[in-house]
């Protein structure tokens, strides 16, 4: 698979363009630091899609939105803001299905993209049978715990092949599409579409950082969220309906 193809012209590649796709739900304590980050980064569309938002959310978005299509001087492509059914499956694949950019990259609301993101993301598909990738994860909290963790969850996902959503996982749209995108279940869409798309292709573990938050962990403490999330993925791997998992994910959200 090609990372560019020529203009109807035949003389030169068509740049790749490349989307960041951000569901969203309750998340106005932190979008606005997200989304001024995010739209300088030089990325051709920023979709976020709300899931049915009771805060101030949406309504952050759209400022956001409007502000970017009325600067002279943008620093990246447009911004939309979509709505969705409330689930993070759903919510991505809507942003996806809206996008016509030819790769798409999908953002947590309460994670920072590395300066150097557009670029690492091009570097990794300049290898044609690259089909995708995911970033390293930092957390936001200098705790020990967190470092630890961090480390964890890189090491287990480049042995593995496995990313989570905090990872910011990049796929080709065209693959995308192929796979028919997330599957339409309540938890664990993530790791469901990274051990799917691994079987498509070559991932490529980028050493670039995103910094993510560290609060859910904190909330619950971290040893108990790690045996939780670690317990919920054991029972999903030998094959309990995601649905079923669902009320146990809320105890770590």
């Amino acid at each position: 698979m090609a990372a560019s193809g020529p203009n109807h012209d035949g003389c030169s590649p068509a740049p790749i363009t490349i989307a960041v796709i951000m569901p969203v739900l309750n998340e106005s304590r932190c979008l606005a630091h997200i989304l001024a980050h995010t739209q300088t980064l030089g990325f051709d569309e920023v979709i976020i899609v709300d899931g049915g938002s009771s805060d101030d959310t949406f309504s952050i978005a759209q400022s956001f939105a409007k502000q970017c299509g009325t600067d002279p001087l943008p620093a990246s492509g447009s911004m939309r803001v979509l709505t969705a059914p409330r689930g993070r499956a759903r919510q991505l694949n809507t942003g996806a299905a809206a996008s016509a950019c030819d790769v798409l990259l999908f953002l947590h609301a309460d994670t920072l993209l590395p300066s150097n993101a557009r670029r690492a993301v091009l570097t990794a598909l300049s290898n044609a049978a690259a089909v995708g990738g995911r970033f390293n994860v930092r957390f936001d909290s200098s705790r020990l715990t967190a470092r630890i963790v961090s480390s964890l969850m890189n090491v287990r996902s480049r042995w593995s092949g496995i990313a989570t959503g905090d990872q910011a996982i990049f796929v080709r749209r065209a693959v995308f599409e192929t796979m028919g995108g997330f599957a339409d279940i309540p938890l664990m869409e993530d790791i469901d579409f990274t051990r799917r798309l691994k079987r498509t292709g070559p991932l490529v573990s980028l050493s670039d950082e995103v910094v993510t938050a560290f609060r859910r962990w904190e909330q619950q403490g971290p040893l108990r969220t790690i045996l939780l999330m670690w317990t919920l993925r054991f029972l999903y791997w030998i094959g309990v309906n995601p649905h079923r998992l669902q009320h146990f994910y809320s105890m770590v959200r």
